[in-house]
């Protein structure tokens, strides 16, 4: 029953997701945020008040809790005292990246901070796709704000589009050829 409802209607959901801190039943009222883990200092700015923009309306803040944009995000989200998610790619004993130890600490004691592996599995290439396909499904949208062809980034927007979710690009974005396909 305490399924979150949007993950609920997604064909890909995993069979159970492990939670630190808490899920409200207005997170179903979410928006991802997304974008390159070496973010360039344009790309942070605009993650940052994209998310204070969506705090502001009531939505909570949804990102992966890497380097880069989504540490931008969920900062942010927090500093407008608004809510913020972090889907993580590897078990809720772990961090990673090992920097983000702090925020993910506060994440889960103010907000939640979920993940669908069990809680001591370790990071690993595979892991990483499958958090964004929790995380797009989580969430009404995805707004990618910066990422390469390899982006992880990418991919998510990828798993919204299969989940019809919306997507929104940041025209900084329209001259990578993954954008425009």
């Amino acid at each position: 029953a305490d399924y979150p409802e949007n993950l609920r209607a997604v064909h890909d959901r995993p069979p159970l997701i492990f939670v630190a801190g808490t899920l409200e039943s207005r997170d179903a009222r979410s928006v991802a945020v997304v974008g390159a883990r070496r973010a360039s200092r344009n790309g942070v700015a605009r993650a940052r008040a994209i998310a204070e923009h969506l705090v502001d309306r009531g939505y909570t803040v949804v990102s992966g809790l890497a380097a880069g944009i989504d540490t931008a995000a969920h900062t942010a989200a927090l500093a407008r005292n608004g809510r913020t998610l972090a889907v993580i790619g590897t078990g809720l004993t772990r961090s990673y990246p090992p920097e983000n130890t702090r925020l993910q600490h506060r994440i889960a004691a103010e907000c939640g901070v979920i993940s669908q592996f069990w809680p001591d599995a370790p990071p690993s290439r595979r892991s990483f796709p499958m958090r964004n396909a929790v995380m797009s499904g989580l969430t009404l949208a995805t707004v990618v704000v910066e990422a390469s062809q390899t982006s992880g980034s990418r991919i998510q927007a990828r798993l919204a589009l299969a989940h019809g979710r919306p997507v929104f690009l940041l025209d900084s974005l329209l001259d990578q050829p993954w954008a425009r396909e």
